[in-house]
């Protein structure tokens, strides 16, 4: 039949992705993109060293994705963790294996991926159409405003890969919600994920603690664990341990209010190890000291014991140790949804067919984070961004060969 006209609203992984398997197809693809650049939270990814994708064994990984597990994984079946690191050293840019099992770019930068992505999309025939903020649809393709009004791009087919409202100032503002909304699909509410929470410290330790790590520590709530480092901020705690508990923490404080966490400030050793260790100090030295000398505890974990149970802790080593492997921290609200890594809810499931067309808009595809699917940091995020704009451009691709 030729070539089709396709219109991808997104210049994010997604999008991209799915714009790069059209066009490979033969179709005329315009990204329309509201920012002046695409791929700005890749680029806001790689000041971290873009982490691609992870090393985890099938099954393990997909399980990070919890209730979506199902429905994501044809896709990333389709396209794995080691066919988006061919991709990468196809773009030029190799990857490796970090000691956590993330893959990373052996350059630590987005940069010269996009650069060389950019290039093979424009080869492709790829037009880009930034400054551009999708309004709706009309018979026959779809509304803009950019830099010369509001006009109507003509397309067959739409792929919409807009994000979810996380970092709304790179480009994923979350307006999306209320047109598709307006047109009968089922939108679950964004929701902040991989986000901080809120801590009421007190005036003396976030005047003298905020922006201090906590390294290789434990966060518990109810049978969830998650282990990595934290960094306490002057109004809560962030970082890839707390993260890793944020969407149950979330739902529980929606549930119920403030809820309570206990840190493992010493996950390495068991209570008795650390009795021991402190029954060996210099019965001189400050309690302080003991536990500086003793098990190593910088003086931002000491705070944390005394903002758990309060100024005098438990003299008794046994019961000082219990405290140490089990801080209790009152956890008050999630941080917004702008200042988290990632966003839950979007597109519901349901609304969904196999080759990501929407059920109620024949024609118009979703991928990306825009749907309803949440995931850890580690990788998993950019993976199924690039997984499901893969399977949203070859349902494209067979809609059009029909």
């Amino acid at each position: 039949m030729g070539a089709r006209e396709v219109v991808v609203v997104g210049g994010g992984p997604a999008g991209l992705t799915a714009a790069e398997v059209i066009a490979g197809a033969g179709h005329h693809v315009t990204v329309v993109e509201r920012m002046p650049s695409i791929g700005r939270k890749l680029m806001m990814a790689g000041r971290g060293g873009l982490n691609l994708t992870h090393s985890e064994a099938g099954d393990r990984f997909l399980g990070r994705y919890g209730a979506a597990e199902a429905f994501l994984t044809p896709s990333i079946a389709a396209f794995q963790p080691n066919d988006l690191r061919d991709w990468a050293r196809g773009l030029g840019e190799e990857t490796f294996v970090g000691t956590s099992g993330r893959v990373f770019p052996c350059s630590f930068k987005a940069s010269p991926l996009l650069r060389a992505w950019a290039r093979r999309l424009a080869d492709l025939g790829v037009a880009f159409r930034t400054r551009t903020r999708w309004t709706g649809f009309t018979p026959g393709g779809v509304t803009v405003v950019g830099p010369a009004g509001e006009e109507t791009i003509v397309a067959d087919a739409v792929v919409l890969g807009l994000g979810g409202a996380s970092w709304p100032r790179l480009g994923s503002d979350g307006a999306w919600t209320s047109i598709l909304a307006a047109e009968g699909v089922e939108i679950v509410p964004l929701r902040p994920t991989n986000c901080g929470f809120t801590v009421a410290w007190s005036e003396i330790f976030r005047g003298r603690f905020e922006g201090e790590p906590l390294k290789r520590i434990a966060v518990r709530f109810a049978e969830h664990v998650s282990v990595g480092e934290a960094v306490v901020t002057s109004d809560g705690l962030e970082g890839g341990a707390i993260y890793g508990l944020s969407a149950v923490l979330r739902e529980a404080i929606a549930a119920g209010g403030a809820t309570e966490i206990r840190l493992d400030l010493k996950p390495a050793m068991d209570a008795e190890e650390i009795a021991a260790a402190l029954d060996r100090g210099r019965k001189g030295d400050s309690l302080s000291n003991r536990l500086r000398k003793g098990i190593g505890l910088p003086p931002v974990a000491v705070g944390l014991l005394r903002e758990g149970v309060g100024k005098d802790l438990p003299a008794d080593t046994t019961e000082l140790a219990r405290l140490i492997k089990a801080v209790p921290i009152r956890v008050v609200s999630a941080r917004p949804l702008e200042r988290a890594i990632s966003s839950a809810g979007g597109v519901a499931l349901g609304e969904i067919g196999p080759d990501f067309q929407l059920k109620r808009l024949p024609g118009v595809f979703v991928c990306g984070e825009m749907i309803d699917w949440e995931a850890p940091t580690g990788g998993y995020l950019l993976q199924a961004c690039f997984s499901t704009g893969r399977a949203a451009g070859r349902g494209v691709t067979r809609l059009l060969e029909t």
